[in-house]
């Protein structure tokens, strides 16, 4: 929440500026430092609204800070979540968050109930799985297609792990999970979907490592990949 909120803030920021057509390219609008000159490009009767969404600003800022500092306390007092901070891309933010969503791994008994729940489960059926035939009876369509992810899902989960794809494919380009990303792409798949393989893949290793309370070991997933690159 307090996330959107800043991003609302920005978001006011810019508008009461380019209202008055000054362009504010990039970050420097939210600054503190130049903003007076900033605000001296707005005309008089615009200043005081503009200061008071700056000032908004700031303490959100503040307010992000101590709640980072309060999550991050929290979770150190979970010995689990120095295990799993070491899966990549799942900084202690992402930990903290995760905690109180799961709470324990074994609510799921398999990777795809995990995945289901984090919304990254693929869909294979629809309202046409069952065609009428000649005969008057019903049958089963002969072609199956996926039919996208599933929607009742925990949004925030399905952020988390999306943010770790991304993080992954745009920061840890010496991970196999990454290389993984690269082999995929270079097969020909699409890169939203190939992010979204390296998603489920991180999600049933957090899965792993949590029910075996063992730190994430690269080599291990490097010897898997070498299997499936064998064995293809």
């Amino acid at each position: 929440m307090l996330v959107r909120d800043v991003v609302r803030v920005q978001a006011r920021l810019k508008v009461m500026y380019r209202a008055r057509g000054i362009a504010t390219p990039g970050k420097s609008v939210y600054s503190p430092s130049g903003r007076d000159q900033w605000l001296k490009r707005l005309p008089v009767s615009s200043r005081w609204a503009t200061e008071k969404l700056h000032e908004e600003y700031d303490r959100l800022l503040d307010l992000e800070q101590e709640l980072e500092q309060e999550l991050r306390a929290e979770a150190r007092k979970h010995r689990i979540s120095r295990v799993l901070a070491t899966a990549p891309g799942l900084g202690p933010i992402r930990v903290a968050q995760l905690l109180p969503i799961v709470v324990t791994p074994h609510r799921f008994r398999t990777r795809s109930q995990f995945w289901a729940y984090c919304g990254l489960g693929i869909v294979m059926r629809s309202s046409s799985d069952w065609v009428q035939a000649r005969t008057g009876g019903w049958a089963r369509a002969q072609v199956q297609q996926t039919r996208g992810l599933n929607r009742n899902h925990n949004s925030t989960l399905k952020g988390i792990f999306k943010g770790v794809a991304t993080t992954i494919v745009t920061r840890l380009d010496t991970d196999p999970l990454y290389e993984h990303y690269l082999r995929l792409t270079s097969a020909g798949t699409k890169p939203n979907l190939a992010k979204l393989t390296v998603a489920r893949r991180v999600a049933a290793i957090v899965l792993r490592m949590w029910k075996d309370e063992k730190e994430y070991d690269p080599g291990k997933l490097n010897q898997q990949v070498a299997l499936v690159s064998a064995a293809s």
